[in-house]
Protein backbone atom coordinates (compact mmCIF):
# COMPACT_ATOMS: atom_id res chain seq x y z
CA UNK A 1 0.00 0.00 0.00
CA UNK A 2 1.84 3.15 1.01
CA UNK A 3 4.75 1.35 1.09
CA UNK A 4 5.00 1.33 -2.40
CA UNK A 5 4.41 4.95 -2.92
CA UNK A 6 7.16 5.96 -1.24
CA UNK A 7 8.99 3.38 -3.03
CA UNK A 8 7.91 5.61 -5.71
CA UNK A 9 8.14 8.56 -4.30
CA UNK A 10 11.99 7.81 -3.08
CA UNK A 11 12.96 6.71 -6.85
CA UNK A 12 11.51 9.85 -8.80
CA UNK A 13 12.87 11.95 -6.20
CA UNK A 14 16.14 10.15 -7.22
CA UNK A 15 15.90 10.74 -10.56
CA UNK A 16 15.02 13.97 -9.72
CA UNK A 17 18.23 14.99 -8.09
CA UNK A 18 20.51 13.14 -10.42
CA UNK A 19 19.21 15.27 -13.24
CA UNK A 20 19.38 18.40 -11.39
CA UNK A 21 22.92 18.17 -10.20
CA UNK A 22 23.99 17.05 -13.54
CA UNK A 23 21.78 20.59 -14.86
CA UNK A 24 23.27 22.46 -12.36
CA UNK A 25 27.09 20.95 -13.34
CA UNK A 26 26.61 21.36 -16.64
CA UNK A 27 26.57 25.24 -16.81
CA UNK A 28 22.87 24.80 -18.61
CA UNK A 29 21.13 26.88 -16.42
CA UNK A 30 22.43 30.69 -15.50
CA UNK A 31 22.04 31.74 -11.91
CA UNK A 32 18.94 33.70 -12.65
CA UNK A 33 16.77 30.45 -13.43
CA UNK A 34 16.84 29.28 -9.92
CA UNK A 35 12.72 29.59 -10.09
CA UNK A 36 12.61 28.22 -13.18
CA UNK A 37 11.16 24.81 -14.57
CA UNK A 38 13.62 22.38 -15.34
CA UNK A 39 12.24 19.68 -18.25
CA UNK A 40 13.48 16.92 -20.02
CA UNK A 41 12.26 15.47 -22.82
CA UNK A 42 13.60 12.01 -24.54
CA UNK A 43 12.65 9.18 -26.65
CA UNK A 44 12.28 7.25 -23.14
CA UNK A 45 9.76 9.47 -21.68
CA UNK A 46 9.56 13.07 -20.06
CA UNK A 47 9.87 14.89 -16.56
CA UNK A 48 8.65 18.28 -15.73
CA UNK A 49 9.68 19.90 -12.28
CA UNK A 50 9.01 23.33 -11.12
CA UNK A 51 7.67 25.74 -8.88
CA UNK A 52 4.65 25.94 -10.73
CA UNK A 53 1.91 24.82 -8.98
CA UNK A 54 -1.44 26.51 -8.36
CA UNK A 55 -4.97 25.62 -8.20
CA UNK A 56 -5.38 26.82 -11.98
CA UNK A 57 -3.24 24.02 -12.93
CA UNK A 58 -5.04 21.62 -11.10
CA UNK A 59 -8.32 22.89 -12.28
CA UNK A 60 -9.67 24.58 -9.47
CA UNK A 61 -10.00 28.47 -8.93
CA UNK A 62 -7.58 30.46 -6.36
CA UNK A 63 -10.03 30.78 -3.32
CA UNK A 64 -10.75 35.02 -3.25
CA UNK A 65 -8.09 36.42 -1.14
CA UNK A 66 -5.95 34.02 -0.41
CA UNK A 67 -2.05 34.04 -1.03
CA UNK A 68 0.75 31.89 -1.40
CA UNK A 69 1.90 30.83 2.24
CA UNK A 70 5.50 32.23 2.89
CA UNK A 71 7.53 29.78 5.34
CA UNK A 72 10.89 28.65 4.63
CA UNK A 73 10.69 25.30 2.28
CA UNK A 74 6.86 26.27 0.90
CA UNK A 75 7.84 26.47 -2.75
CA UNK A 76 5.23 24.57 -5.03
CA UNK A 77 5.76 21.86 -6.37
CA UNK A 78 4.54 20.77 -9.65
CA UNK A 79 6.34 17.04 -10.86
CA UNK A 80 5.92 14.85 -13.44
CA UNK A 81 7.46 11.81 -15.45
CA UNK A 82 5.78 10.14 -18.26
CA UNK A 83 7.00 7.20 -20.16
CA UNK A 84 5.09 4.53 -22.21
CA UNK A 85 4.93 2.37 -19.48
CA UNK A 86 3.85 4.52 -16.05
CA UNK A 87 3.57 8.14 -15.54
CA UNK A 88 3.35 9.80 -12.08
CA UNK A 89 2.12 13.67 -11.53
CA UNK A 90 2.00 15.24 -8.37
CA UNK A 91 1.78 19.57 -7.83
CA UNK A 92 1.18 20.98 -4.07
CA UNK A 93 0.65 24.25 -3.57
CA UNK A 94 -0.08 25.74 -0.25
CA UNK A 95 -1.90 29.03 0.63
CA UNK A 96 -2.99 30.89 3.58
CA UNK A 97 -6.59 33.25 3.99
CA UNK A 98 -7.72 35.74 6.75
CA UNK A 99 -10.86 33.64 6.40
CA UNK A 100 -12.24 31.25 8.80
CA UNK A 101 -11.72 26.81 7.77
CA UNK A 102 -15.37 27.24 6.93
CA UNK A 103 -15.85 29.38 4.13
CA UNK A 104 -12.92 27.84 2.65
CA UNK A 105 -14.41 24.52 2.51
CA UNK A 106 -17.83 25.51 1.26
CA UNK A 107 -15.99 27.25 -1.77
CA UNK A 108 -14.12 24.21 -2.89
CA UNK A 109 -16.85 21.64 -1.81
CA UNK A 110 -18.54 23.18 -4.24
CA UNK A 111 -15.97 23.42 -7.03
CA UNK A 112 -14.36 20.10 -6.76
CA UNK A 113 -17.90 18.45 -7.47
CA UNK A 114 -17.15 18.12 -10.91
CA UNK A 115 -14.40 15.66 -10.12
CA UNK A 116 -17.25 13.54 -8.67
CA UNK A 117 -18.16 12.80 -5.02
CA UNK A 118 -16.72 14.78 -2.38
CA UNK A 119 -15.70 13.14 0.62
CA UNK A 120 -14.98 15.18 4.21
CA UNK A 121 -12.16 13.81 6.59
CA UNK A 122 -10.17 14.94 9.53
CA UNK A 123 -6.80 13.96 10.75
CA UNK A 124 -4.27 14.84 12.99
CA UNK A 125 -1.82 16.74 10.46
CA UNK A 126 -1.50 18.18 7.12
CA UNK A 127 -0.24 15.07 5.30
CA UNK A 128 -2.81 15.57 2.32
CA UNK A 129 -4.12 12.27 3.23
CA UNK A 130 -3.23 10.19 -0.06
CA UNK A 131 -2.42 6.94 -0.06
CA UNK A 132 -2.23 4.50 -3.10
CA UNK A 133 -2.18 0.83 -3.21
CA UNK A 134 -0.06 -1.50 -5.77
CA UNK A 135 -1.95 -2.53 -8.78
CA UNK A 136 -3.81 -0.96 -11.34
CA UNK A 137 -7.33 -1.98 -10.60
CA UNK A 138 -6.74 -0.19 -7.05
CA UNK A 139 -5.97 3.12 -8.85
CA UNK A 140 -9.62 3.41 -9.59
CA UNK A 141 -10.88 2.94 -6.22
CA UNK A 142 -12.54 5.66 -4.74
CA UNK A 143 -10.53 7.95 -2.32
CA UNK A 144 -11.14 7.00 1.39
CA UNK A 145 -10.68 8.89 4.38
CA UNK A 146 -7.43 7.45 6.25
CA UNK A 147 -7.02 6.27 10.15
CA UNK A 148 -9.81 7.31 12.73
CA UNK A 149 -10.83 10.12 10.69
CA UNK A 150 -10.74 12.81 13.87
CA UNK A 151 -8.48 15.68 14.14
CA UNK A 152 -8.36 19.55 13.39
CA UNK A 153 -7.10 19.07 9.94
CA UNK A 154 -10.12 19.06 7.51
CA UNK A 155 -9.63 17.41 4.14
CA UNK A 156 -12.03 17.41 1.30
CA UNK A 157 -11.51 14.32 -0.84
CA UNK A 158 -12.42 13.38 -4.85
CA UNK A 159 -11.38 10.96 -7.62
CA UNK A 160 -10.04 7.88 -6.96
CA UNK A 161 -6.34 6.34 -5.99
CA UNK A 162 -4.85 7.39 -9.09
CA UNK A 163 -6.15 10.44 -10.14
CA UNK A 164 -7.08 12.58 -6.73
CA UNK A 165 -7.61 15.82 -5.68
CA UNK A 166 -7.12 16.75 -1.76
CA UNK A 167 -7.55 20.03 -0.41
CA UNK A 168 -6.66 20.50 3.70
CA UNK A 169 -7.57 23.08 5.59
CA UNK A 170 -6.72 24.01 9.32
CA UNK A 171 -6.41 27.17 11.56
CA UNK A 172 -3.27 29.36 11.37
CA UNK A 173 -0.52 28.98 13.70
CA UNK A 174 -1.21 32.66 14.82
CA UNK A 175 -4.98 31.69 15.17
CA UNK A 176 -6.34 33.94 12.72
CA UNK A 177 -7.38 33.04 9.48
CA UNK A 178 -6.82 29.29 7.47
CA UNK A 179 -3.78 27.23 6.14
CA UNK A 180 -5.12 25.39 2.67
CA UNK A 181 -2.99 23.03 1.13
CA UNK A 182 -4.07 21.60 -2.74
CA UNK A 183 -2.82 18.84 -4.23
CA UNK A 184 -3.48 16.59 -6.91
CA UNK A 185 -1.81 13.27 -7.69
CA UNK A 186 -2.50 11.38 -10.99
CA UNK A 187 -0.80 7.70 -11.79
CA UNK A 188 -1.03 5.92 -14.33
CA UNK A 189 0.42 2.58 -15.78
CA UNK A 190 1.86 -0.58 -13.98
CA UNK A 191 3.83 0.69 -10.96
CA UNK A 192 5.95 -2.38 -10.75
CA UNK A 193 7.40 -0.92 -13.94
CA UNK A 194 8.99 1.04 -12.67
Amino acid sequence: MRRHLIIIVTIVFAVFSGVFVFAQNSGSQDSGSKDKSFDVRSSIGDMHVGKDADAQKQGLPLYPGARPKQEKDNDPLNFDIFTESFGFKIMVAKYESDDPAEKILAFYRDKMKKFGKVLECHNTNDNSGFHSDDNDQDRNKPLKCEGDNSGPVRELKVGTEGNAHILAVEPRDSGAGTTFTLVYVYTRGKQGDI
